[in-house]
């Protein structure tokens, strides 16, 4: 479900034209796939009650449950500074979707708007005053936090859930089987 989701969002991001930068879009459909063939794998291992294959994906779904609940942890337990910092290295670092922002924001510059460079916000272009772009992803920055945050800790727990189940299910014996057969 989360792997679908996850691609889904990319291409309704590529869609709209929320999202132009392949990267970030590659990123998110990688690691659908990814979580796509975790799943499968699981699946194929209940369905034909393959131990090797229940084991494999008892191991990876935890080492899954661990990134996902640390990431929970620090994208809630960063404060207003931290997340200011984290921002500012971003915009540093993305020159490529610095006109998206701009534009989809109505925004110039991070912290203060710099004559000499371009920009392609509509109020820009027709000399009216812009906001900062720092000044509105800040606004929004905690926010968005809390939900991944939530949405992360709520899937993390069913991930563990699914460790459980899977190593409840690894260990019983498969009722086709052979009776007289060892395990």
């Amino acid at each position: 479900m989360v792997s679908l989701l996850l691609i889904g969002v990319a291409a309704w991001g590529i869609g709209f034209g929320l999202i132009s930068s392949l990267r970030v879009v590659g990123v998110a459909v990688a690691v659908g796939i990814l979580l796509f063939l975790i799943a499968l794998v699981g699946l194929i291992g209940a369905m034909k009650h393959h131990q090797v294959l229940l084991f494999f994906y008892m191991i990876i779904l935890f080492l899954v449950f661990i990134v996902q609940f640390s990431v929970s942890c620090a994208s809630l337990a960063l404060n207003k500074e931290q997340q200011n910092e984290l921002l500012e290295m971003g915009w540093n670092h993305t020159a490529n979707a610095r006109p998206d922002i701009e534009k989809n924001l109505n925004c110039c510059g991070f912290h203060s708007i710099n004559d000499s460079e371009t920009c392609v916000a509509p109020c820009f272009q027709s000399k009216a005053e812009c906001d900062t772009c720092g000044s509105i992803i800040e606004r929004h920055a905690e926010k968005v936090l809390r939900v991944v945050g939530g949405i992360g800790f709520f899937f993390s727990f069913t991930e563990i859930l699914g460790v459980w189940l899977t190593y409840r299910y690894r260990n019983q014996k498969d009722p086709r089987a052979n009776p007289s057969a060892f395990l």
